[in-house]
């Protein structure tokens, strides 16, 4: 999982920071209204939308945003969001699972067809691919908001919240559970005081697949594309992350 790691730590990094954070504010805005919808607006009582407010927060949302967010999620005129999946392979042979939220699902399908039609992929049917990947929590902690807390104490928490891996960078922790344990790693962190720069079940690939830094460069360049659509909240796919790719990201 090292290399879902760093790729997803120089995300979170860049996200905060790119010209894409209207965008992301997009998909943090539906995920905070389709908690609310299936829970109600009280974040004590609503631990999606707890979540989901932490995901705000860790791209840093205004707390108007998020408040007016949840006050319009909660009035009889709220956008009804759907959750749907869609499975494919990109080019040379690497899997995708794309997730959305669309208030349309003929444009959201015909959407992701096209971008898998248009770069050498093919769209295939929901379940051909959930074999490839493994459902998983995935906490992210920066570093800075457990400063306070002894390494050694910190670990043997995590490892008691249902913690299967953990992986440090200089500035950020990630923290992988068994999709079983994502509700018990969520308490074990309210209950120490932590506050998660992002908290999300991710799909993370079994067994990963190398190309060579070219066709490798188009996978991320087709991942990025899907990532561009209002209506997609999450890529994943199993292209392996190498540090050879990492050094060339935007060359």
């Amino acid at each position: 999982m090292a290399g879902h790691s760093k790729w997803a730590n120089i995300k979170h990094r860049k996200g905060a920071q790119d010209a894409k954070r209207a965008k992301i504010f997009t998909k943090v805005l539906r995920e905070i209204n389709i908690a609310v919808r299936q829970g109600g607006p009280d974040p004590e009582s609503n631990p999606a939308l707890r979540r989901a407010i932490a995901n705000a927060r860790g791209v840093n949302m205004p707390k108007d945003n998020i408040l007016r967010a949840i006050k319009k999620a909660s009035g009889k005129d709220a956008e009804n969001y759907q959750e749907i999946s869609f499975e494919g392979y990109g080019p040379y042979g690497i899997a995708f699972i794309i997730e959305t939220a669309t208030d349309n699902t003929n444009r959201t399908v015909g959407i992701v067809r096209s971008i898998f039609n248009k770069n050498g992929g093919e769209l295939g049917k929901t379940g051909s691919l959930e074999y490839v990947f493994d459902r998983k929590g995935v906490f992210v902690i920066e570093k800075e908001a457990v400063k306070e807390i002894d390494p050694e104490m910190l670990e043997m928490e995590l490892i008691d919240g249902g913690a299967e891996d953990i992986e440090q960078d200089e500035e950020l922790i990630t923290v992988y559970t068994a999709f079983e344990d994502f509700g018990n790693m969520a308490s074990k962190l309210e209950e120490l005081g932590i506050e998660t720069k992002s908290a999300k079940v991710e799909r993370i690939p079994k067994t990963t697949k190398t190309l060579p830094l070219e066709q490798a460069k188009k996978i991320l360049q087709l991942a990025e594309k899907f990532e561009d659509e209002d209506d997609v909240q999450n890529v994943y796919h199993n292209l392996e992350i190498t540090d050879e790719l990492m050094e060339n990201i935007g060359k």
